[in-house]
């Protein structure tokens, strides 16, 4: 299966919720990275490491599909 007939397939429940859970986190720590103020380095550092979980949470989540004609098949 490539890569793009994958996102285009239906994603399960939880890893819809993890994927808006994951965009959230990449939103939120970009936003502490491009504030006009000066913020601590553990702060900044944090922020990257939201911005870095929250890309990789979206896109493993999208990625996930369901595979109804599996489960159907071992039954």
């Amino acid at each position: 299966m490539k890569i793009t007939e994958r996102y285009k397939k239906p994603t399960p429940t939880f890893f819809r919720k993890l994927r808006n859970i994951g965009i959230a986190l990449a939103a939120t720590g970009g936003a502490i990275i491009a504030a006009p103020i000066a913020l601590p380095a553990i702060i900044v550092t944090i922020a990257t490491y939201l911005t870095v979980a929250g890309t990789v949470a979206t896109a493993v989540s999208q990625a996930v599909v369901s595979d109804n004609e599996a489960e159907s098949n071992e039954q």
